[in-house]
């Protein structure tokens, strides 16, 4: 049984991850800043439940009162706008808990971390490419895909590893926020906006989060010791 932390756990990816482990016997943390979303995700599970915000130094640091096996740092947001219109708040927002969320995260968990530890960032593909109207959310996801590189050189001699999952759009509130903001700017049904949504994706499809939990899995798992600084595309093709 391995000691598992996961930020952002209650929604999303997140929950789907802590459910994933949870469910092959691991003592599962999940973090965010909602109590509710936590205790709906843990309701059945062994999991337990933290209330913490990672863009906050103290807040994070009080996460790691013991040392986790796996630290996957899934925290993340981010909204469509044009650059010229994102103020410098939005800008520093967007990547306070993408990035600086991350690099929290693991800082404190490399500082317990047994051997054999994984340390696994929730980025993106637009940790890999950019994209219209998400300037701010792209290279938020292409700091943390940097962090990722570095720091699995950094760890490397400690049997550790880091790695990136990079997925598409993920069927989350955040690709529902995305489908809404398509409808709303273009004037076209669900249908219509969906399709343009995922336009990018060859499969034509919305990635299902449990895709990116057996993903995450994998990369904890011993069959994946020597993939270390990797960014795993789960996109369809797209990237």
């Amino acid at each position: 049984m391995k000691r598992i932390l996961i930020t952002g756990g209650g929604t999303g990816i997140g929950r789907a991850i802590a459910h994933a482990f949870a469910a092959e016997g691991h003592a599962v943390t999940i973090v965010g800043r909602r109590l509710e979303p936590l205790e709906a995700t843990a309701k059945g599970f062994n999991i337990a439940t933290q209330t913490a915000d990672v863009t906050d130094e103290t807040s994070v640091a009080a996460l790691f009162d013991q040392p986790y096996d796996v630290v996957i740092a899934n925290a993340g947001a981010g909204t469509a706008q044009k650059l010229a219109d994102t103020t410098l708040a939005q800008w520093n927002a967007t990547l306070a808990v993408n990035l600086t969320g991350t690099f929290l995260t693991f800082r404190e968990a490399l500082r317990e971390m047994p051997a054999k530890g994984r340390l696994i960032a929730i980025a993106s593909t637009a940790s890999l490419k950019g994209g219209a109207n998400i300037a701010a959310y792209a290279a938020a996801k292409h700091g943390v895909l940097g962090l990722v590189r570095s720091l699995a050189q950094e760890v490397a001699k400690r049997d550790l590893t880091c790695n990136a999952i990079c997925p598409g759009f993920v069927e989350t509130e955040m690709a529902e926020t995305a489908i809404e903001g398509v409808m709303a700017r273009f004037n076209v049904d669900r249908e219509r906006a969906t399709k343009m949504v995922i336009s990018g994706n060859p499969q034509a499809r919305l990635i299902d989060p449990s895709e990116v939990a057996a993903a995450a899995l994998w990369l904890a798992s011993d069959a994946a010791k020597s993939v270390n600084g990797h960014a795993l595309s789960l996109s369809g093709g797209e990237i």
